[in-house]
C-alpha cells in the first residue's frame, strides 16, 4: 500500500474512534480534557497495536496466501466496508457516561477490531507494519479527540453519516487493491 493508501485506512479505521468519542463529547460534561485525552489515547494506542496481531497471526500461513492476496485484501476490506456502512442503519442504544478504566479498554477493543483484521491486509501487501500502526494509531488519537469535542459542539450530527462515509473508503480500497 502506499502512503496515501495506509493513511485512507486510518481514517476509515478512525471513523469507529471519532463516533465513539463523539457520542461521548455529547454525555461527558467534567474533567473534559483529562477525559478527552484518556479516550482518544486508548483507542489510538489499540487501534496501532491491533493491527500488529492481525500481522503476526497469519505469517504463518504467508507463503500459502500470496497467490490469493489481491482477494484477501478485497474480501476484508470489502466486507468492513459493507459492515461500516450497515451499521450505520441500525438504531443506536443510548449511551451512558463511562469513562472508567474497563469502559475505555471496553472502548479501545471495540473500535480496533477492524484494526486487527487490517493487520492482515498489511502483511498480503508487503506494507510497512511499524509505519503502518504508526499512522493508524496517531489518526485514531487525532480523529477521537475532534469527535470528543465535535460532540459538544454539534448536537445534530448524526454520526451515522460518518460510518456510512469510513465504509465508502474501505470499499474503496477494495477495488483498488484488485488493480
Amino acid at each position: 500500500m502506499s502512503l496515501f493508501e495506509i493513511i485512507c485506512l486510518a481514517i476509515a479505521l478512525g471513523i469507529d474512534c471519532l463516533v465513539v468519542a463523539f457520542s461521548q463529547g455529547l454525555i461527558i460534561k467534567q474533567n473534559r480534557i483529562k477525559n478527552s485525552l484518556s479516550l482518544a489515547l486508548t483507542m489510538g494506542c489499540f487501534q496501532g497495536l491491533m493491527p500488529i496481531i492481525g500481522y503476526v497471526g497469519i505469517s504463518g500461513l504467508y507463503k500459502w496466501l500470496v497467490p490469493l492476496s489481491k482477494w484477501i485484501v478485497f474480501g476484508i476490506f470489502f466486507i468492513l466496508g459493507v459492515k461500516f456502512i450497515i451499521e450505520a442503519f441500525e438504531i443506536q442504544k443510548e449511551e451512558t457516561v463511562c469513562i472508567g478504566i474497563k469502559c475505555l479498554i471496553g472502548f479501545g477493543i471495540a473500535t480496533s477490531i477492524d484494526a486487527l483484521v487490517s493487520g492482515v491486509s498489511i502483511m498480503l501487501t508487503s506494507t510497512s507494519l511499524f509505519e503502518s500502526c504508526l499512522i493508524v494509531g496517531l489518526v485514531s488519537f487525532l480523529m477521537a479527540m475532534v469527535g470528543f469535542f465535535a460532540g459538544s459542539l454539534i448536537k445534530g450530527f448524526k454520526s451515522q453519516y460518518l460510518a456510512i462515509f469510513g465504509g465508502l473508503i474501505l470499499v474503496g480500497l477494495a477495488i483498488k487493491s484488485l488493480f
